[in-house]
C-alpha cells in the first residue's frame, strides 16, 4: 500500500513540468494522472497506465462530476445557437437605435458592464462585450487594444466570482471530492478574499472612468485617436432580434437560482451546484429553441446541426475537466495535500502561506495558460494542508483562485486572452502587452492583501 511522501508531489510537479514544456495542458493532466496512479500501483508503468485509464472513466461514474462535463458541451450549444438566431446582431442594433452609446466612454462602460452582467461562462462573456462594443469603440476613436483589455477583465475575474455558473460548479466539484463541509459555503466565503478579481475589475473602472493608460497602452491610444475612425459595416447590425439573445440569457440566470432552491429544499446553500446549473443551461437551449421554431427561422434538424457544432467548440475544455477531476481524485488518494502540509513548520506565519499559494498558483496558470487546469493541480494540495494546518479552508481557496484568474490574465497562451484579442479585433501580442502593466498592478496588490489577510486568521 502507498505511504504519502515527498513521492506524492511529484504527479502535479509532472503536470507543472510538461505544461513548461509543451504547452499542452491536456498532455499535462494526463501525465500527471499516470505517474499518481503508477506510485498507487507499487512503481508498475503499466498497471498504473491501466489504473490511470479507469481513473479518468470513474470520473464519469460520478453524477455530480458528469453533470459539470455535460453541462460544458450544453452551454457550448447555447452560444452558437443565440450566434445563429442573430441575437447578438439584435442586441447591438438596439442599443444603437437607443443612443447608447455617443461616446468612447461611453462604448468603454457599455464593454464593462457587459462584462459584468453576462457572468455564466467567460468565452460568451468575451464574445458578446467584444461584439457589442466594437462599432462603437472603432466609431469614437478608442484603442481596440482598450477594448480587449476590459473584455479581458470583466470575463474570468467576474466569472470566478460567482457560483451560479460553470466556473462556481467546476471549482465546487473540486471542493466536493475534498473533506470540505458544505463546499458551497465555503466558495461564498471565499468571494470577498479572492483579491485578485476584486482588484482587476475595481483597476478597469478606474482605468475607463479617469481614462488611464499606462505604459503601452498610452501608445495604443495615442495612435487610435490619430486614426480615422473604422467604418463598420450595418449589416451587423441587420436580421437580428434582441429578444433571442435576452430572453435565454435571462432564464439562464434566473433558472440557476432556482434549481438551488429546489434541490436545497428551500436552502440555497444546501443546493446542487451541478444539477442546477445543468438545469438552467437546459431551460435556456429550450427557450432558444422555442424562439427559433416559433419564429420560423430554423427547423428541428438545423437546430440539431447547430447543437452539435457548438457542442463540439467545446469539447476541449471538457477533456480539461474530466482530466482535472480524474488528477484531483489522485492527488487525493496520494494524500499530496496532508503530507505537504506536515512538513510545513508549525510556526510559518500563516502572512507567509497564502501569498505563497496565490503566486505558485499564477505561475502555473501563467505557464499553463488555463485556470481550471490550474485548480485542478492546487486546490487538493493547498486546502488539505491549510486544514491539516487547522486554518479555515476559505482564504486558501481564494489564493488559488486569484492566483489562477492572475496568471491566466496575464499569459499569452490562455483561451481568454486569444478569444479577447479576437473579439475585439485587437493584434494578440499588443493586447498582451498592454494589458500586462495593470495585471502586474492589481497582481502586487493582490500579493500584499493576501500577506494582510494572513495575519488575522
Amino acid at each position: 500500500m502507498y505511504e504519502p511522501g515527498w513521492t506524492s508531489l511529484l504527479p502535479p510537479l509532472l503536470a507543472i513540468g510538461l505544461a513548461l514544456w509543451s504547452r499542452q495542458v491536456y498532455l499535462a493532466l494526463a501525465g500527471g494522472i499516470w505517474l499518481g496512479a503508477t506510485l498507487l500501483a507499487g512503481g508498475n508503468p503499466l498497471s498504473g497506465l491501466a489504473d490511470a485509464i479507469e481513473s479518468i472513466i470513474a470520473v464519469l461514474g460520478n453524477a455530480g462530476d458528469a453533470r459539470v462535463i455535460a453541462f460544458t458541451l450544453l452551454i457550448g450549444a447555447l452560444i452558437a445557437t443565440i450566434e445563429a438566431s442573430g441575437g447578438v446582431r439584435g442586441f447591438i442594433g438596439w442599443l444603437e437605435s437607443r443612443r447608447w452609446g455617443n461616446s468612447g466612454k461611453r462604448a468603454q462602460w457599455l464593454a464593462f458592464f457587459s462584462g459584468i452582467v453576462i457572468f455564466i461562462e467567460s468565452n460568451i462573456t468575451v464574445l458578446v462585450a467584444g461584439t457589442v462594443a466594437r462599432p462603437l469603440i472603432d466609431r469614437y476613436r478608442v484603442a481596440r487594444e482598450k477594448l480587449a483589455y476590459i473584455i479581458d477583465s470583466t470575463s474570468a475575474p467576474i466569472c470566478i466570482l460567482i457560483p451560479l455558473n460553470a466556473w462556481g460548479a467546476f471549482n465546487l466539484s473540486l471542493l466536493g471530492n475534498l473533506d470540505v463541509d458544505n463546499p458551497l459555503g465555503v466558495f461564498a466565503e471565499s468571494i470577498s478574499m479572492n483579491f485578485y478579481a476584486w482588484f482587476a475589475v475595481g483597476l478597469t473602472a478606474l482605468v475607463i472612468a479617469f481614462n488611464w493608460n499606462i505604459g503601452p497602452m498610452r501608445e495604443a491610444e495615442a495612435r487610435a485617436a490619430s486614426q480615422d475612425p473604422v467604418s463598420e459595416s450595418d449589416k451587423e447590425t441587420e436580421g437580428g432580434k434582441a429578444i433571442n439573445m435576452v430572453l435565454p440569457l435571462i432564464v439562464l440566470i434566473t433558472t440557476m437560482p432556482l434549481g438551488l432552491w429546489i434541490t436545497g429544499k428551500g436552502n440555497l446553500a444546501q443546493g446542487s451546484g451541478s444539477t442546477s446549473v445543468l438545469w438552467a443551461v437546459l431551460a435556456a437551449l429550450a427557450c432558444t429553441w422555442l424562439l427559433m421554431l416559433g419564429q420560423r427561422q430554423m427547423n428541428v434538424s438545423q437546430l440539431m446541426d447547430i447543437f452539435l457544432e457548438g457542442a463540439g467548440r467545446l469539447l476541449p475544455m471538457a477533456i480539461i475537466l474530466l482530466l482535472a477531476l480524474a488528477l484531483g481524485d489522485t492527488a487525493k488518494a496520494l494524500g499530496t495535500g496532508p503530507w505537504v502540509a506536515s512538513q510545513i513548520p508549525q510556526d510559518l506565519a500563516a502572512s507567509l502561506l497564502l501569498p505563497a499559494v496565490f503566486l505558485s498558483s499564477a505561475f502555473i496558470a501563467f505557464s499553463v495558460g488555463s485556470s481550471w487546469g490550474t485548480f485542478a493541480i492546487m486546490i487538493p494540495i493547498a486546502i488539505p494542508a491549510g486544514m491539516a494546518l487547522g486554518l479555515p479552508p476559505a482564504p486558501f481557496l481564494a489564493a488559488v483562485l486569484s492566483g489562477g484568474i492572475f496568471g491566466d490574465h496575464s499569459s499569452p497562451i490562455s483561451d481568454t486572452t486569444v478569444i479577447s484579442s479576437l473579439a475585439s479585433g485587437s493584434d494578440h501580442i499588443a493586447h498582451v502587452r498592454t494589458q500586462l502593466p495593470y495585471a502586474l498592478l492589481a497582481g502586487g496588490c493582490a500579493t500584499a492583501a493576501f500577506a494582510l489577510l494572513g495575519m488575522s486568521i
